[in-house]
């Protein structure tokens, strides 16, 4: 028994002189594997400041370039149908003022109600196009706005939701869900 007393003595003194003798500079120093960005809190307000200044640019200023021809497209093509429906209402709307002052106008084919049914229709494209129109540009500041405040948000691949159809063993008939998975 003492000869087993002195081996864990000597072991203990020698074992414990060992422990002390690492420095500290040696030791592993662990790295931080996730990279976060900071966080701009005012990256969705300029974005939808830019959009509201020049449609479009908020979709820049996110570095989104495909959406730019998206968005004149919209923009462009309603303010081209209320420009067209504005000149035809006008057309229309002379036309009927010439017939009530007994001038002869354009279109002498048509009769007085024709005319007002025509002045009517146009005047409505014409204000559905401009609201419309309104409509995108609003559109355009407010996908600028959300775009900035999703881009802050860290997507990893490690999550992901998926659709799945599989057949019912019973009664044969496809059945949906969802799978989500996340991977450690």
């Amino acid at each position: 028994m003492p000869k087993l007393f002195y081996i864990v003595t000597i072991l203990f003194i020698l074992g414990n002189t060992s422990c002390f003798s690492q420095n500290i500079g040696d030791a592993i120093i662990a790295k931080d594997t996730i990279k976060k960005d900071e966080i701009n809190p005012l990256a969705p307000s300029k974005a939808a400041f830019y959009s509201a200044i020049l449609p479009g640019l908020g979709q820049a200023y996110n570095k989104k370039y495909w959406k730019i021809p998206l968005v004149y497209g919209a923009i462009g093509t309603s303010l081209y149908f209320y420009i067209s429906n504005s000149k035809k209402y006008h057309s229309y709307r002379d036309a009927y003022k010439q017939r009530l002052a007994g001038e002869i106008d354009q279109y002498d084919y048509l009769d007085t109600s024709r005319l007002i049914a025509a002045q009517k229709f146009y005047q409505r494209n014409r204000d559905l196009s401009l609201l419309v129109t309104v409509g995108f540009y609003i559109l355009n500041i407010v996908d600028a706005n959300v775009d900035a405040h999703l881009i802050q948000f860290n997507v990893s691949d490690k999550l992901s939701l998926a659709p799945d159809v599989y057949q019912n063993d019973m009664t044969s008939r496809p059945n949906l869900g969802f799978s989500f998975n996340y991977k450690f």
